[in-house]
């Protein structure tokens, strides 16, 4: 009868320690749960703000560029009314006007990743294994 009142005695602390467990691992688990259905709640937080950040970004740099614009437009119009505008080919001082108001128009904007000027060899005559 005593060896019958141990066994159950260790088969209850037995249990008791694998309820513990048990309830540890769902604790856990749970909080795992609900950390993974929080995840796409913050990846559309962020997306908000990213595209809130990128569209305002948009709109100051064209405010910015709009006086530029509508001063190329003006010139544009008034040598469209001259001779020389109607002619099929610009002149070169012209196209150097052309090439300044673009440079104007974009100053502001970051870098390219890869401009190219970079895999261009200085010495355009050099044999292709001597480069």
């Amino acid at each position: 009868m005593l060896g019958l009142l141990a066994a159950l005695h260790f088969t209850r602390e037995t249990l008791a320690d694998r309820t513990a467990t048990l309830n540890a691992e769902r604790a856990a688990m749970s909080a795992d749960m609900a950390k993974a259905d929080q995840l796409p709640t913050d990846a559309e937080k962020r997306f908000a703000v990213q595209q809130t950040t990128a569209l305002a970004t948009f709109a100051d740099r064209l405010a910015n560029r709009e006086p530029i614009i509508l001063r190329s437009t003006d010139t544009v119009r008034t040598y469209a009314q001259t001779a020389a505008g109607r002619a099929a080919c610009l002149p070169a001082d012209r196209v150097r006007g052309i090439d300044a108001l673009d440079a104007e128009l974009f100053a502001g904007d970051p870098p390219s990743a890869s401009r190219g000027e970079e895999a261009l060899h200085g010495d355009a005559d050099a044999p292709a294994a001597g480069r």
